[in-house]
């Protein structure tokens, strides 16, 4: 077995992924905010931020990063004035309890299979330490479900919020802040969302989308076609692969083996979450 290294730290996240984010995209989702008084956007920023408490919009801005702050608060606290955050967060396990169901069907929620996961993937969390991981140690800190479907869920949950939080961290170290992250994010020519999807649903009016650039383009990391330079590159990489060595740990926990069962466990499920048409658009709009 080849040794550990931070890249695996990568493909983790992105088999579970799909099996976390069917949450901010489900109907299933809408329907149970709208049923607290909270709709919209509103029910994304409350959901996720519900593990934290009441918390005041600036704790939100600091720990969801890339959303234009005014976003945040014509969200956040009133969220909270609908709802508790503890009806909130149940309503979440709730809506992911439904939507599993529809897609992946009782059989396949039931299996064996789906409780080695949810084992395998609960054992993990165990590397997530709390130091400077507000939303993973906050997410960590709810009670655990009872199903093995939602068990896996809730992991999934705690582990991508870890890797978040060391984002955010890896981020802040270069010096780059929410807006700028989302510019080079775009700007590197790799991804499947375009700048201008990313600007929607993260709120930036365009005077600080420009602005954004213009102190890239001040520091050699954008060129004047937008595009990263080799500098611009170099400090993506970096943030990147010290995202990944600081989410390495949890997976560490877990071996290398069955790191490697995990991922042939939850791989079927997350490809026919995917490829259920759960995510159509989910580049054009903003998620529930």
């Amino acid at each position: 077995m080849p040794p550990m290294t931070p890249i695996l730290a990568r493909k983790m996240w992105r088999t579970l992924e799909p099996y976390h984010g069917l949450v901010y995209f489900t109907p299933r989702a809408t329907e149970a905010y709208a049923a607290l008084g909270i709709t919209g956007q509103t029910g994304y920023f409350a959901s996720r931020a519900a593990a934290m408490g009441p918390v005041p919009a600036e704790l939100v801005i600091a720990t969801f990063y890339n959303f234009d702050p005014a976003l945040v608060r014509a969200a956040i606290p009133a969220a909270w004035r609908s709802a508790a955050p503890a009806a909130v967060a149940a309503a979440r396990l709730g809506a992911i309890d439904l939507a599993l169901r529809e897609v992946l069907g009782d059989d396949a929620l039931r299996s064996d299979d789906m409780r080695s996961a949810a084992e395998l993937a609960r054992r993990a969390t165990e590397g997530c330490t709390p130091e400077g991981r507000p939303l993973a140690a906050s997410h960590a800190a709810l009670p655990w479900p009872d199903e093995p479907h939602l068990v896996l869920w809730h992991a999934s949950s705690v582990l991508r919020e870890f890797r978040g939080d060391g984002h955010v961290a890896a981020l802040v170290t270069e010096g780059i802040d929410g807006c700028e992250a989302l510019v080079t994010h775009g700007a590197a020519g790799d991804n499947p969302v375009s700048l201008d999807v990313l600007k929607l649903t993260r709120g930036w009016a365009d005077d600080a989308w420009d602005a954004a650039r213009e102190r890239l383009r001040a520091r050699g990391w954008l060129d004047g076609d937008d595009a990263l330079t080799t500098e611009g590159a170099a400090v993506r990489d970096r943030v990147e692969a010290v995202t990944d060595e600081r989410a390495l740990a949890p997976w560490l926990v877990l071996g290398a083996d069955d790191c490697d069962r995990l991922r042939g466990l939850a791989r079927p499920w997350s490809k026919a979450i995917a490829a259920s048409g759960a995510f159509a658009g989910a580049a054009s709009r903003r998620p529930a």
